[in-house]
Protein backbone atom coordinates (compact mmCIF):
# COMPACT_ATOMS: atom_id res chain seq x y z
CA UNK A 1 0.00 0.00 0.00
CA UNK A 2 3.88 2.25 -0.78
CA UNK A 3 5.18 4.54 -3.30
CA UNK A 4 5.65 0.99 -4.03
CA UNK A 5 7.96 -2.13 2.73
CA UNK A 6 6.16 -0.79 -0.86
CA UNK A 7 3.48 1.73 -1.05
CA UNK A 8 -0.01 2.75 -2.17
CA UNK A 9 -1.00 5.88 -4.24
CA UNK A 10 -2.92 9.18 -3.92
CA UNK A 11 -5.69 7.16 -3.38
CA UNK A 12 -2.80 4.79 -3.41
CA UNK A 13 -1.14 2.73 -0.77
CA UNK A 14 2.62 2.11 -0.42
CA UNK A 15 3.03 -0.66 1.84
CA UNK A 16 9.92 -0.85 2.79
CA UNK A 17 12.78 -0.11 0.78
CA UNK A 18 15.34 -2.74 1.84
CA UNK A 19 13.15 -4.19 4.58
CA UNK A 20 14.46 -7.19 6.49
CA UNK A 21 12.83 -10.60 6.50
CA UNK A 22 9.37 -10.57 8.04
CA UNK A 23 9.17 -12.07 11.52
CA UNK A 24 6.50 -14.72 11.88
CA UNK A 25 5.38 -16.06 15.24
CA UNK A 26 2.98 -18.97 14.85
CA UNK A 27 0.36 -19.53 12.20
CA UNK A 28 -1.64 -16.40 11.41
CA UNK A 29 -4.98 -16.31 9.65
CA UNK A 30 -5.30 -13.54 7.07
CA UNK A 31 -8.85 -12.31 6.51
CA UNK A 32 -10.54 -9.86 4.13
CA UNK A 33 -11.67 -6.36 4.92
CA UNK A 34 -14.48 -3.94 4.22
CA UNK A 35 -16.74 -4.77 7.17
CA UNK A 36 -16.08 -1.61 9.19
CA UNK A 37 -15.49 -3.86 12.23
CA UNK A 38 -13.80 -2.22 15.18
CA UNK A 39 -10.67 -3.75 16.64
CA UNK A 40 -11.14 -5.76 19.81
CA UNK A 41 -7.43 -6.35 20.26
CA UNK A 42 -5.84 -4.93 23.39
CA UNK A 43 -2.61 -4.50 21.42
CA UNK A 44 -4.27 -2.33 18.82
CA UNK A 45 -6.71 -0.45 20.99
CA UNK A 46 -5.70 -0.09 24.62
CA UNK A 47 -3.66 2.71 26.13
CA UNK A 48 -2.85 4.30 29.45
CA UNK A 49 -5.48 6.50 31.07
CA UNK A 50 -5.24 10.18 30.38
CA UNK A 51 -3.91 10.87 33.83
CA UNK A 52 -0.66 9.01 33.21
CA UNK A 53 -0.15 10.11 29.63
CA UNK A 54 2.59 12.72 29.15
CA UNK A 55 1.20 14.14 25.89
CA UNK A 56 -2.56 14.16 26.53
CA UNK A 57 -2.69 17.96 26.78
CA UNK A 58 -1.58 18.22 23.15
CA UNK A 59 -4.79 16.59 21.90
CA UNK A 60 -7.90 18.56 20.90
CA UNK A 61 -10.28 18.72 23.87
CA UNK A 62 -13.07 16.79 22.13
CA UNK A 63 -10.84 13.81 21.39
CA UNK A 64 -9.24 13.94 24.82
CA UNK A 65 -12.68 13.94 26.46
CA UNK A 66 -13.93 11.15 24.20
CA UNK A 67 -10.84 9.09 24.96
CA UNK A 68 -10.68 7.59 21.48
CA UNK A 69 -9.20 8.19 18.03
CA UNK A 70 -11.01 6.31 15.25
CA UNK A 71 -8.49 4.85 12.79
CA UNK A 72 -9.52 3.91 9.25
CA UNK A 73 -7.46 0.97 7.97
CA UNK A 74 -7.48 -1.78 5.34
CA UNK A 75 -7.02 -4.66 7.77
CA UNK A 76 -5.93 -7.29 5.26
CA UNK A 77 -2.33 -6.28 4.65
CA UNK A 78 -0.18 -8.56 6.77
CA UNK A 79 2.17 -7.92 8.46
CA UNK A 80 1.31 -4.20 8.58
CA UNK A 81 -2.29 -4.68 9.72
CA UNK A 82 -4.34 -7.87 9.70
CA UNK A 83 -6.53 -10.12 11.86
CA UNK A 84 -5.03 -13.01 13.79
CA UNK A 85 -6.61 -16.44 14.21
CA UNK A 86 -8.82 -15.07 17.01
CA UNK A 87 -10.10 -12.22 14.85
CA UNK A 88 -8.14 -9.54 16.67
CA UNK A 89 -6.45 -6.74 14.77
CA UNK A 90 -2.67 -7.01 14.93
CA UNK A 91 0.45 -5.97 13.06
CA UNK A 92 2.98 -3.19 12.78
CA UNK A 93 0.54 -0.26 12.53
CA UNK A 94 -1.70 -1.38 15.42
CA UNK A 95 1.34 -1.89 17.67
CA UNK A 96 2.68 1.58 16.83
CA UNK A 97 -0.79 3.06 17.38
CA UNK A 98 -1.10 1.41 20.80
CA UNK A 99 2.29 2.81 21.83
CA UNK A 100 1.26 6.29 20.67
CA UNK A 101 -2.03 5.92 22.55
CA UNK A 102 -0.14 5.43 25.79
CA UNK A 103 1.64 8.72 25.21
CA UNK A 104 -1.61 10.51 24.41
CA UNK A 105 -3.87 8.82 26.96
CA UNK A 106 -6.47 7.68 24.42
CA UNK A 107 -7.46 4.48 22.66
CA UNK A 108 -6.71 4.23 18.92
CA UNK A 109 -9.51 2.02 17.59
CA UNK A 110 -8.97 0.43 14.18
CA UNK A 111 -12.00 0.24 11.88
CA UNK A 112 -11.89 -1.90 8.75
CA UNK A 113 -12.43 -0.46 5.28
CA UNK A 114 -11.23 -0.88 1.71
CA UNK A 115 -8.03 1.01 1.04
CA UNK A 116 -9.37 3.20 -1.76
CA UNK A 117 -12.19 4.41 0.53
CA UNK A 118 -10.08 5.44 3.52
CA UNK A 119 -9.48 9.06 2.52
CA UNK A 120 -13.15 9.45 1.62
CA UNK A 121 -14.02 8.12 5.07
CA UNK A 122 -11.59 10.58 6.62
CA UNK A 123 -13.19 13.48 4.75
CA UNK A 124 -16.69 12.42 5.78
CA UNK A 125 -15.78 12.16 9.46
CA UNK A 126 -16.14 8.38 9.68
CA UNK A 127 -12.51 8.23 10.81
CA UNK A 128 -10.34 10.72 12.70
CA UNK A 129 -7.20 9.48 10.94
CA UNK A 130 -6.17 6.83 8.41
CA UNK A 131 -3.24 4.52 9.24
CA UNK A 132 -2.87 1.75 6.71
CA UNK A 133 0.62 1.48 5.20
CA UNK A 134 -0.36 4.55 3.21
CA UNK A 135 2.31 6.20 1.14
CA UNK A 136 2.79 9.90 1.70
CA UNK A 137 3.04 11.62 -1.70
CA UNK A 138 2.24 15.00 -3.20
CA UNK A 139 -0.89 13.76 -4.98
CA UNK A 140 -2.46 12.70 -1.71
CA UNK A 141 -1.29 15.80 0.09
CA UNK A 142 -2.90 17.97 -2.59
CA UNK A 143 -5.98 15.84 -3.31
CA UNK A 144 -4.97 15.14 -6.92
CA UNK A 145 -6.09 12.10 -8.92
CA UNK A 146 -2.87 10.44 -10.19
CA UNK A 147 -4.57 9.23 -13.38
CA UNK A 148 -6.04 12.54 -14.53
CA UNK A 149 -3.85 15.07 -12.71
CA UNK A 150 -7.04 16.86 -11.63
CA UNK A 151 -7.83 17.99 -8.11
CA UNK A 152 -10.55 15.81 -6.58
CA UNK A 153 -10.38 16.79 -2.90
CA UNK A 154 -8.77 19.05 -0.37
CA UNK A 155 -5.92 16.63 0.33
CA UNK A 156 -4.53 15.50 3.67
CA UNK A 157 -1.50 16.00 5.88
CA UNK A 158 0.79 13.11 6.75
CA UNK A 159 2.65 12.23 9.93
CA UNK A 160 5.48 10.11 8.46
CA UNK A 161 6.79 7.11 10.38
CA UNK A 162 8.49 4.58 8.08
CA UNK A 163 10.17 4.15 4.70
CA UNK A 164 8.93 1.53 2.26
CA UNK A 165 9.04 0.28 -1.43
CA UNK A 166 6.92 -1.92 -4.05
CA UNK A 167 7.59 -5.48 -5.20
CA UNK A 168 6.36 -7.94 -7.82
CA UNK A 169 5.89 -11.60 -6.98
CA UNK A 170 4.90 -14.67 -8.99
CA UNK A 171 4.02 -18.30 -8.37
CA UNK A 172 7.08 -20.12 -7.07
CA UNK A 173 9.10 -21.62 -9.91
CA UNK A 174 6.82 -20.04 -12.53
CA UNK A 175 8.13 -16.52 -13.11
CA UNK A 176 6.98 -16.35 -16.76
CA UNK A 177 10.23 -14.51 -17.50
CA UNK A 178 9.24 -11.62 -15.23
CA UNK A 179 12.14 -9.92 -13.45
CA UNK A 180 10.78 -6.38 -13.20
CA UNK A 181 8.11 -4.00 -14.42
CA UNK A 182 9.52 -3.86 -17.95
CA UNK A 183 8.82 -7.59 -18.35
CA UNK A 184 5.07 -7.32 -17.78
CA UNK A 185 3.94 -6.49 -21.32
CA UNK A 186 1.82 -9.35 -22.62
CA UNK A 187 1.18 -10.54 -19.04
CA UNK A 188 -1.58 -10.27 -16.44
CA UNK A 189 -0.99 -8.71 -13.02
CA UNK A 190 -3.19 -8.53 -9.92
CA UNK A 191 -3.03 -5.41 -7.73
CA UNK A 192 -4.98 -3.85 -4.91
CA UNK A 193 -7.23 -1.07 -6.15
CA UNK A 194 -6.08 2.48 -5.36
CA UNK A 195 -2.49 1.52 -4.56
CA UNK A 196 0.88 2.58 -5.90
CA UNK A 197 1.12 -0.90 -7.36
CA UNK A 198 -1.91 -0.13 -9.50
CA UNK A 199 -0.43 3.24 -10.50
CA UNK A 200 2.86 1.62 -11.54
CA UNK A 201 1.04 -1.05 -13.55
CA UNK A 202 -0.96 1.62 -15.39
CA UNK A 203 2.22 3.54 -16.17
CA UNK A 204 3.89 0.38 -17.50
CA UNK A 205 0.85 -0.54 -19.58
CA UNK A 206 1.18 2.72 -21.52
CA UNK A 207 4.69 1.68 -22.61
CA UNK A 208 3.69 -1.74 -23.99
CA UNK A 209 3.83 -2.17 -27.77
CA UNK A 210 0.83 -3.24 -29.81
CA UNK A 211 -0.01 -6.90 -29.43
CA UNK A 212 1.63 -7.14 -26.00
CA UNK A 213 -1.00 -5.59 -23.76
CA UNK A 214 -0.46 -5.57 -20.01
CA UNK A 215 -3.73 -6.70 -18.41
CA UNK A 216 -4.34 -5.23 -14.96
CA UNK A 217 -6.79 -6.90 -12.57
CA UNK A 218 -7.55 -4.65 -9.56
CA UNK A 219 -9.06 -6.07 -6.37
CA UNK A 220 -10.49 -4.58 -3.18
CA UNK A 221 -7.78 -6.08 -0.98
CA UNK A 222 -4.42 -7.78 -1.24
CA UNK A 223 -5.76 -11.17 -0.18
CA UNK A 224 -7.92 -11.30 -3.30
CA UNK A 225 -4.88 -10.53 -5.45
CA UNK A 226 -2.96 -13.38 -3.80
CA UNK A 227 -5.84 -15.79 -4.35
CA UNK A 228 -6.01 -14.83 -8.03
CA UNK A 229 -2.28 -15.41 -8.49
CA UNK A 230 -2.33 -18.67 -6.55
CA UNK A 231 -5.10 -20.01 -8.78
CA UNK A 232 -3.15 -19.17 -11.96
CA UNK A 233 -5.56 -16.47 -13.11
CA UNK A 234 -2.73 -13.94 -13.45
CA UNK A 235 1.02 -14.18 -14.05
CA UNK A 236 2.10 -11.87 -11.22
CA UNK A 237 0.92 -9.69 -8.35
CA UNK A 238 2.33 -6.56 -6.76
CA UNK A 239 2.18 -5.04 -3.29
CA UNK A 240 4.42 -3.29 -0.79
CA UNK A 241 7.60 -5.23 -0.11
CA UNK A 242 6.86 -6.23 3.50
CA UNK A 243 3.48 -7.56 2.45
CA UNK A 244 4.92 -9.40 -0.54
CA UNK A 245 7.72 -10.82 1.63
CA UNK A 246 5.21 -11.95 4.26
CA UNK A 247 3.06 -13.66 1.62
CA UNK A 248 6.11 -15.41 0.16
CA UNK A 249 7.12 -16.64 3.61
CA UNK A 250 3.71 -17.79 4.84
CA UNK A 251 1.45 -18.77 1.92
CA UNK A 252 1.45 -22.51 1.45
CA UNK A 253 4.23 -22.82 3.99
CA UNK A 254 6.48 -20.80 1.71
CA UNK A 255 5.74 -22.93 -1.37
CA UNK A 256 3.29 -20.66 -3.23
CA UNK A 257 5.13 -17.47 -4.23
CA UNK A 258 8.49 -15.87 -4.91
CA UNK A 259 9.57 -12.23 -5.22
CA UNK A 260 11.07 -11.25 -8.57
CA UNK A 261 13.29 -8.26 -9.27
CA UNK A 262 14.03 -5.34 -6.98
CA UNK A 263 11.83 -3.04 -4.93
CA UNK A 264 10.96 0.29 -6.52
CA UNK A 265 9.43 3.61 -5.49
CA UNK A 266 10.76 3.79 -1.93
CA UNK A 267 8.82 6.44 -0.01
CA UNK A 268 7.48 7.26 3.45
CA UNK A 269 4.42 5.72 5.05
CA UNK A 270 2.30 8.36 6.74
CA UNK A 271 -0.68 8.68 9.05
CA UNK A 272 -3.27 10.69 7.13
CA UNK A 273 -4.98 13.56 8.96
CA UNK A 274 -7.41 16.19 7.71
CA UNK A 275 -5.67 19.46 6.86
CA UNK A 276 -8.03 21.21 9.27
CA UNK A 277 -7.04 18.95 12.18
CA UNK A 278 -3.66 20.56 12.80
CA UNK A 279 -3.74 20.08 16.59
CA UNK A 280 -4.45 16.37 16.23
CA UNK A 281 -1.75 16.08 13.56
CA UNK A 282 0.86 17.74 15.77
CA UNK A 283 -0.12 15.60 18.78
CA UNK A 284 0.34 12.43 16.71
CA UNK A 285 3.72 13.61 15.50
CA UNK A 286 4.79 14.34 19.08
CA UNK A 287 3.64 10.88 20.17
CA UNK A 288 5.50 9.17 17.31
CA UNK A 289 8.68 11.07 18.12
CA UNK A 290 8.30 10.17 21.80
CA UNK A 291 8.23 6.43 21.06
CA UNK A 292 11.14 6.82 18.63
CA UNK A 293 13.14 8.54 21.37
CA UNK A 294 12.20 5.94 24.00
CA UNK A 295 13.24 3.00 21.80
CA UNK A 296 9.79 1.41 21.80
CA UNK A 297 9.41 2.24 18.09
CA UNK A 298 12.54 0.28 17.19
CA UNK A 299 11.37 -2.74 19.20
CA UNK A 300 8.03 -2.79 17.38
CA UNK A 301 9.69 -2.56 13.96
CA UNK A 302 12.06 -5.40 14.88
CA UNK A 303 9.10 -7.53 15.97
CA UNK A 304 7.60 -7.27 12.48
CA UNK A 305 10.86 -7.41 10.49
CA UNK A 306 10.62 -3.78 9.40
CA UNK A 307 13.65 -2.30 11.14
CA UNK A 308 15.39 -1.42 7.87
CA UNK A 309 12.60 1.08 7.19
CA UNK A 310 13.08 2.93 10.48
CA UNK A 311 13.21 6.72 10.54
CA UNK A 312 15.15 8.79 13.07
CA UNK A 313 12.40 11.38 13.37
CA UNK A 314 8.78 11.74 12.33
CA UNK A 315 8.28 14.61 9.88
CA UNK A 316 5.19 16.12 8.32
CA UNK A 317 4.45 15.70 4.60
CA UNK A 318 7.89 14.34 3.69
CA UNK A 319 6.60 12.54 0.58
CA UNK A 320 7.51 13.75 -2.90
Amino acid sequence: MTASFTRRTTAAHSRLAAVGAIAVAGALLLTGCGDQTKSKSSDSGSSASTGGAPLSAKLPADIRNKGEIKVGSDIAYAPVEFKDSSGNVTGLDPDLAAAMGKQLGVKLTFENGTFDGLLTGLRSGRYDIAMSAMTDNKNRQQGVDPDTGKKVGEGVDFVDYLTAGVSIYTRKGDTQGINGWADLCGKKIAVERGTVSEDLAKQEAKKCPGGKKLTIEPFDDDQQSQTRLRSGGVDAASSDFPVAAYAVKTSGGGKDFQIVGQQVEAAPYGIAVSKEATQLRDALQAAMNAIIKSGEYQKILAKWGAQDGAVKESVLNGGK
